[in-house]
């Protein structure tokens, strides 16, 4: 009995100790006295060596793919867009709108933002559904635009945008009814200004 419980305890210290020189010692100190860590690839663990991923970004439908590096051991991953963390000196805006439109009348609402803010929003109508067109467009650009989301048949919105360029990001409304409907959006975040387009007829 004794024999074995020597001959057990010497097969795991031994164990141990190769454990610790041919893995450890390479993958968390560099130190290869062997050259097992070499040849099993533990000394890049310690170095940081990277290894490339692929990020999606999903913009206005469109599908973009870039390369990101990042760490093999032990690393966060970086995220492909805005910092989730901004913070900032001042409180964020917030602003609330009511507009009204006859029959056929349309409307036009944007937030200045800076590329990467964020912001906050919430519509409503009062009765019926309205047509609606979610989107964002770079300052006094009117050749192209990316849609963030459309309704054919909407009575409330609410969500949050980071904006994925400097430009104007906002909402078309259009009454379709044969009745006037009020409109109330609330936004809230760290936009530059609201750009009221103004009701004009369809």
């Amino acid at each position: 009995m004794n024999k074995n419980m020597l001959r057990n305890s010497l097969i795991a210290l031994i164990a141990a100790v190769l454990l610790f020189v041919l893995i450890i010692l390479p993958a968390e100190y560099g130190v290869d006295v062997t050259g097992f860590g070499r040849l099993m690839g533990l000394d890049q663990i310690q170095n940081g060596a990277t290894q490339t991923i692929e990020i999606r970004d999903v913009l206005g439908g469109n599908e973009a793919y870039k390369e990101v590096e990042i760490p093999m051991f032990n690393q966060p991953v970086p995220l492909p867009n805005p910092e989730v963390h901004q913070e900032k000196d001042t409180p964020p805006n917030v602003e609330t709108l009511q507009v009204t439109l006859m029959v056929d009348e349309q409307t036009e609402i944007k937030m200045l933002l800076q590329e990467g803010q964020m912001a906050l929003y919430e519509w409503s109508v009062d009765q019926g559904t309205i047509y609606s067109d979610f989107h964002g467009h770079e300052i006094d650009e009117t050749n192209y635009f990316v849609r963030y989301r459309e309704h054919q048949e909407g009575s409330q919105g609410e969500g949050s945008l980071v904006a994925p360029f400097t430009g104007e990001h906002g909402w078309y409304w259009l009454n379709y009814n044969d009745f006037p409907v009020t409109i109330t959006l609330t936004m809230t975040g760290y936009y530059d200004e609201i750009i009221d387009y103004g009701v004009f007829g369809y």
